[in-house]
């Protein structure tokens, strides 16, 4: 008997290790927010490190992401139904990454939605996005499975339970990234296309260039409240500012490097600008872009130099 008294408070031990402790806050009329840590992940934080919202209207609740994984999923939910009493009606997923759709298992019998592309991403990489999740996060990740969007959402106007909200389908971060803006509060969540304090990560960006122009129209919106895919909420520009000045720099290092014929080894010990040294992971997600971007850069720096002979 003894022994089964140790299995029964290791086991209630561990359950309360791997407990994500979320506290929504609510940002605006009906509008709530669960904030992630700003750091890479890790076993200490499980994968938490997405911002995750979700909106109640007059027919129920609408999820905005569903978080890292299953565990992190459920949690979720228990969270929506105590500060609001009112079931998950339907599941928006902003884009692919295994932190934002991971918890999806959660919603079993709720429609997820997502752009036809981003379906499309989680198919081709879920299954290994979630065995990478294993090895960085371990016990968190336990029963957790990919469950791929049951619906399609478009570019346009979704109107739920007396809510409008605007969709926009864009592509800088993965090719396929959605932005919601609901109407009545102003509040913008724009997933990964906007990080702020936290530096951003370009493993599946089509190009700089492109992730520029989606700020542009995001910024563009009549938002009065912003809230990135990672990082604090903020009521001005000012993730807009941080996220053009580092798109402007890390651009111009990999272009004039790839004109010098600089190594990758070279552009990953570049100094950073004070400007960025308080950003969180900066040096870290400097390596991996190049890793992701530097080659397109010298292709391009290439067939420039074939045009001139």
């Amino acid at each position: 008997m003894r022994w089964m008294l140790l299995l029964t408070c290791l086991l209630a031990s561990l359950a309360q290790a791997l407990d994500y402790h979320l506290q929504p806050r609510q940002i605006a009329d009906g509008v709530w927010l669960l904030e992630g840590s700003t750091d890479n992940f890790a076993v200490d934080n499980g994968g938490n490190i997405v911002n995750v919202g979700f909106i109640e209207t007059a027919d129920g609740v609408l999820v905005i992401d569903t978080g890292p994984s299953r565990r992190y999923g459920e949690a979720l939910r228990r969270s929506i139904e105590r500060v609001t009493g009112k079931p998950v009606t339907r599941v928006l997923l902003t884009h692919h990454h295994p932190d934002h759709v991971l918890g999806n298992q959660a919603f079993a019998g709720v429609p997820i939605a997502a752009l036809p592309e981003t379906g499309r991403l989680l198919a081709e990489q879920g299954d290994a996005m979630a065995e990478n999740m294993y090895r960085l996060v371990g016990d968190w990740m336990r029963g957790t499975e990919v469950v791929l969007p049951t619906e399609q959402l478009h570019e346009g106007t979704l109107k739920i339970g007396g809510r409008r909200l605007q969709l926009l389908a864009l592509r800088g971060h993965t090719g396929a990234d959605l932005a919601i803006l609901d109407e009545r509060t102003g509040v913008l969540f724009a997933g990964d296309l906007l990080f702020y304090q936290r530096a951003l990560t370009t493993p599946n960006s089509p190009g700089l260039e492109v992730w520029q122009a989606d700020l542009d129209r995001l910024e563009a919106l009549p938002w009065k409240l912003l809230v990135p895919g990672h990082g604090p909420v903020a009521t001005d520009a000012a993730p807009f500012v941080q996220m053009r000045d580092y798109l402007a720099w890390l651009d111009g290092l990999l272009r004039q490097g790839a004109e010098q014929g600089a190594e990758m080894n070279e552009l990953i010990r570049t100094p950073i600008p004070e400007r960025f040294t308080q950003v969180n992971l900066t040096r870290y997600e400097l390596i991996r872009s190049v890793s992701h971007l530097y080659p397109r850069y010298e292709r391009d720096a290439l067939q420039r130099l074939d045009l001139q002979r």
